[in-house]
């Protein structure tokens, strides 16, 4: 299988490069998801025809190719389309460059690579003629950084799969994710003039741009706040008004502690510094520099598996309010109601929870059959056998259809793939081992 593999690498670069050199991101420009959805899903249909796939387009909500015979249905679920490039990248975004054994662009390892990983596991097993005892079904979303409204549609007109994953998480896979929450805040009567930052709820705010009247607040204390915690921070005077640029660092909203978020740090070094406002204190008193949700009770939802993370992705003002987006992440063992009746918390006079849309954890019993063939697969390639399956915070395809889970892509121990940030990265090897381990999956799903 491994010279297999390295015989096909390069045509692998090429139809990856193909995927990434399309800015898939949300768009309203083409009907669902943007004219870029629309191209890279012809071209990744295209691309599964040429390895023998039969494909079918469902609306431009998401396509599929398949392969087998018989009543049982195996998905395996990726998506092609991406978060916002955002700046801060060495390598251009939107093709895929090769440095020291790593491959660097949008996507390579969310969730394109991974996605094509799974289509050239199923061209090995037909270039060498193996007998499918079942379907299997190769979908490709468009939609799922923005709410995986593409598998929705998608399940209703063709239904759920059997069994199988997506690979879109971690090895050796997941058998349990947080529930989500995201939504908005609205602040009125706010003395901040001008406010925005951000580019999506689900990253973690890397710049946030702030303009008040001069001086609002004490500037020393202001700056022995930033100082005291790494900000890097700008401040320049014109006419009547001040304004503050403060940098962050970006994450994934399901971990915003690798992160250092521009909102959260702007609006409590304000507090901090004597602003004296409705939005500094409303957010110095509800969620500060936590991320866990400490001071608005969320502790009390924790449970032996996992616990809430709260992450602050978009600050933008108009001339009534100002609306703060946030993007929850909940405990494995709660639910939405619970997390929503938290979160009403936040309201009071000027300060109201505006939108809150939910959706409910996932979790599987770790000696579901399918589940143990997927982690057997994973063994059976890496020797790997002290690294368990664990509960994320991330949201996947899987919360969308059933009996799915997130089976890789990302090894234990692998270097950081800096997933929404700049600089998104892969090792050469591990795409080759995520074949291998893809290839052993599909046959023994085939088994179950």
């Amino acid at each position: 299988m491994k010279e297999y593999i390295d015989k096909h690498f390069d045509e692998y670069l090429k139809d990856l490069k193909e995927l990434v050199s399309y800015n898939s991101v949300l768009c309203d420009d083409e009907k669902p998801f943007g004219s870029q959805n629309r191209k890279v899903l012809d071209a990744a249909l295209k691309i599964m025809e040429e390895k023998g796939l039969k494909t079918t387009n469902v609306d431009y909500y998401c396509g599929f190719g398949e392969i087998g015979e018989g009543e049982e249905l195996i998905g395996i679920i990726g998506h092609l389309d991406i978060v916002p490039v955002g700046d801060g990248w060495d390598y251009n975004p939107l093709d895929v460059s090769e440095k020291d054994g790593y491959l660097y662009g949008r996507g390579v390892a969310d969730d394109k690579g991974p996605a094509l990983a799974a289509l050239y596991a199923l061209k090995y097993l037909i270039d060498t003629g193996y007998k499918f005892k079942k379907r299997v079904r190769l979908i490709y979303g468009c939609n799922e950084e923005t709410g995986s409204r593409c598998i929705k549609y998608y399940v209703d007109k063709y239904g759920h799969v059997d069994m199988g994953f997506t690979p879109d998480g971690s090895f050796p896979g997941i058998y349990g994710e947080k529930g989500m929450l995201g939504g908005r805040i609205e602040i009125t009567n706010s003395k901040v003039k001008e406010i925005s930052g951000g580019d999506a709820e689900n990253i973690v705010c890397k710049k946030v741009i702030c303009k008040l009247e001069k001086d609002a607040y004490d500037k020393e204390l202001l700056k022995t706040f930033f100082e005291k915690h790494n900000i890097k921070y700008e401040s320049k005077e014109e006419n009547d008004l001040e304004e503050l640029i403060v940098y962050g660092v970006p994450a994934h909203a399901s971990t915003p502690q690798l992160g250092k978020n521009a909102i959260s740090y702007l609006l409590e070094g304000l507090y901090e510094a004597k602003f004296n406002d409705v939005l500094s204190d409303f957010f110095h008193e509800c969620f500060g520099l936590g991320h866990y949700g400490e001071k608005l009770g969320f502790k009390e939802i924790e449970d032996e598996l996992s616990n809430t993370t709260f992450n602050f992705g978009v600050i933008e003002s108009n001339k009534d309010n100002i609306c703060l987006h946030f993007d929850i992440r909940f405990a494995v063992k709660s639910n939405v109601a619970k997390v929503k009746e938290l979160m009403g918390k936040v309201n009071r006079k000027d300060v109201k929870l505006s939108e809150a849309r939910g959706i409910e954890p996932l979790f599987f019993d770790r000696n579901t059959p399918f589940i143990k063939a997927l982690k057997k697969a994973y063994e059976d390639v890496t020797g790997d056998k002290e690294n368990e399956m664990e509960v994320i915070g991330g949201g996947t395809y899987a919360k969308a259809i059933n009996n799915c889970i997130a089976f890789g892509a990302t090894f234990p121990g692998s270097v950081d793939p800096k997933m929404h940030g700049a600089n998104e990265t892969v090792s050469i090897e591990d795409i080759k081992k995520q074949i291998l381990v893809y290839i052993e999956a599909i046959k023994n799903l085939n088994e179950v």
